[in-house]
C-alpha cells in the first residue's frame, strides 16, 4: 500500500515539474519577444566614429637650422673636431630638443641686428628675442589650440614687441626700418582710438553714418548751386579784366 502511495506521489511531482518547466520556457520566450518589441530597449549598433581631420602643418622657423650644427655649449670647444662621429652626432642639433634649437635661433636673429658682439640688451636685440619666442608659440598653438597658458604668454610677448618697436620708431627710425626688414616683421600702426566694440556702440555708429550720408545727399544740390555761382562770378571778373583797357604811363 505504501509503495503505491509513493509511486503516486512521485508521478504527481514529475508532472508538476514538467508543468513548471514548460511555464518557464513560455515566460522566457514571451520576455524575449517583449524586449524586441519594446520601443525603449533597442539592440546596440556600431555607429561610425567621427573622423578627426589632421591639421595642416605649417613650415617651422627652425627648419633652416642644419642638423649637423653643434649645440650651443659645444660649438666653441676646440677638441670637438677630434671626437668620434657618434659623439658628434649626439652633440649636434639632430639629437637636440626644441628648447636648444630655439636658443640657437634667438642668437642667430640677434646677430643680424646687434650693434656689437657684446650687445645683449639693446632694443633691436630684445625685439629679435621676442620674435623667436612669438614664432615658436605660434607653431605650438597651431597644433594645440586649447593651450590658454601659452596663448597668454604669446599675447604678452606681442604687446611687448609692439611697445619696443613703437619706441624704436620714434627715436631711431633707421634702426627700426632695418630691424623690421631683417627680421621680416610687418609693423602695423596702432589705432588712434581703441575701445571695446559693443553691440550698442556698433548700432549707434551705423546709425550716425547713415544719417551723415542722408544729410550729404540733401546738401548736394545746394553745394552744386553754390559752386556754379562761384564759377559764374569768377568768369565775370575775368571778362571785366579783359574788357577794361590797360592804363599806361603818360609820354
Amino acid at each position: 500500500m505504501s509503495l503505491v502511495l509513493l509511486r503516486g506521489v512521485s508521478a504527481a511531482g514529475a508532472a508538476a515539474l514538467r508543468g513548471w518547466s514548460c511555464l518557464g520556457s513560455n515566460v522566457a520566450a514571451a520576455a524575449r519577444g517583449s524586449l524586441h518589441k519594446s520601443p525603449l530597449l533597442q539592440t546596440a549598433r556600431d555607429y561610425a566614429r567621427p573622423v578627426r581631420r589632421k591639421k595642416q602643418e605649417i613650415p617651422s622657423h627652425l627648419d633652416d637650422l642644419p642638423p649637423t650644427m653643434l649645440k650651443k655649449p659645444y660649438a666653441n670647444i676646440p677638441v670637438i673636431d677630434k671626437v668620434d662621429d657618434v659623439v658628434r652626432r649626439l652633440l649636434s642639433l639632430e639629437m637636440a630638443s626644441q628648447k636648444e634649437k630655439v636658443k640657437i635661433k634667438k642668437q642667430q636673429l640677434a646677430d643680424q641686428v646687434r650693434k656689437s658682439p657684446t650687445d645683449t640688451s639693446s632694443l633691436e636685440v630684445q625685439v629679435a628675442f621676442l620674435t623667436a619666442k612669438i614664432r615658436t608659440l605660434q607653431e605650438h598653438l597651431h597644433m594645440h589650440t586649447k593651450d590658454t597658458v601659452n596663448r597668454r604668454q604669446m599675447l604678452i610677448a606681442i604687446d611687448r614687441r609692439k611697445m619696443l618697436l613703437k619706441y624704436l620708431r620714434n627715436t631711431k627710425y633707421d634702426v627700426f626700418e632695418k630691424t623690421c626688414k631683417v627680421l621680416d616683421i610687418k609693423y602695423e600702426f596702432p589705432p588712434l582710438y581703441c575701445r571695446r566694440a559693443t553691440r550698442r556702440w556698433i548700432a549707434k555708429k551705423a546709425l550716425c553714418n547713415k544719417v551723415y550720408q542722408e544729410v550729404q545727399k540733401l546738401k548736394a544740390p545746394q553745394r552744386l548751386k553754390q559752386r556754379q555761382e562761384w564759377l559764374e562770378r569768377t568768369r565775370a571778373r575775368e571778362a571785366e579784366k579783359q574788357a577794361s583797357p590797360t592804363e599806361g604811363s603818360p609820354v
